[in-house]
């Protein structure tokens, strides 16, 4: 529609402006494609991260069901049969053979050996039956003593009193070479082995009460 001028003359409309920040089609395919790899570039880092961090946490979870079946079968020298005298019970570390140079001192097991006579020994988990503390052994009162609930065993490691229900762990042990070897890749546990367990004996007077009563002196 055109307008009239003063002079009389028809005018055309002025045309729009155009706008400063126009987009093209190639400027908005452009710009997709720079947010779609950005995208997918965060996507990898992200992946990345998550994966350096569950390596540890699988490795912890998963680690023993990938050990492999020899090393829970392994057999572990305690050393030549001449360092443990007849009649004696001895402390002696072991290195666990399932764990790793990380595991540092905490792969080091300590046990109790005691040497019968001859060929036959015995070797027990340094562990209570009851919660797992440390025993000692007493040669005195040849005992074993739980310094943690007041447990005690007898020499044969059968329970003597206390909380625990069952006498000590004991592992597997054999003769190869002069060597006490023993079955240490397994901990020992009521799965495996364990003392028979020793009853109580109550311990009866000779005479009775009354009968001591009889001869007191007035």
């Amino acid at each position: 529609m055109s307008i009239e001028h003063e002079s009389g003359h028809p005018t055309q409309p002025a045309p729009a402006p155009a706008t400063a920040h126009t987009t093209t089609p190639a400027q908005k395919s452009a710009d997709h494609s720079r947010r779609a790899f950005l995208f997918k570039i965060s996507l990898l880092l992200n992946g990345a991260v998550g994966a350096v961090l569950a390596v540890p946490i699988l490795g912890y979870l998963l680690g023993p069901a990938f050990k492999r079946d020899k090393d829970y079968k392994s057999w572990i020298s305690l050393g030549p049969m001449t360092d443990f005298p007849e009649g004696e019970t001895r402390l002696v570390d072991y290195r666990n053979p399932v764990t790793t140079a990380a595991d540092g001192e905490t792969g080091n097991v300590p046990c109790w050996v005691r040497h019968i006579h001859g060929h036959k020994f015995q070797v027990f988990a340094i562990n209570c039956a009851h919660l797992n503390c440390p025993v000692r052994w007493f040669p005195q009162s040849r005992l074993f003593m739980c310094p943690c609930h007041g447990g005690a065993y007898y020499e044969d490691g059968s329970r003597a009193s206390g909380p625990p229900e069952r006498g000590l762990f004991e592992y597997q042990y054999s003769i190869v070479d002069g060597k006490l070897m023993i079955n240490a890749g397994q901990m020992p546990t009521l799965s495996n082995r364990a003392c028979t367990q020793k009853p109580l004996i109550q311990i009866e007077p000779t005479t009775s009460i009354r009968d001591q009563e009889k001869t007191w002196p007035a």
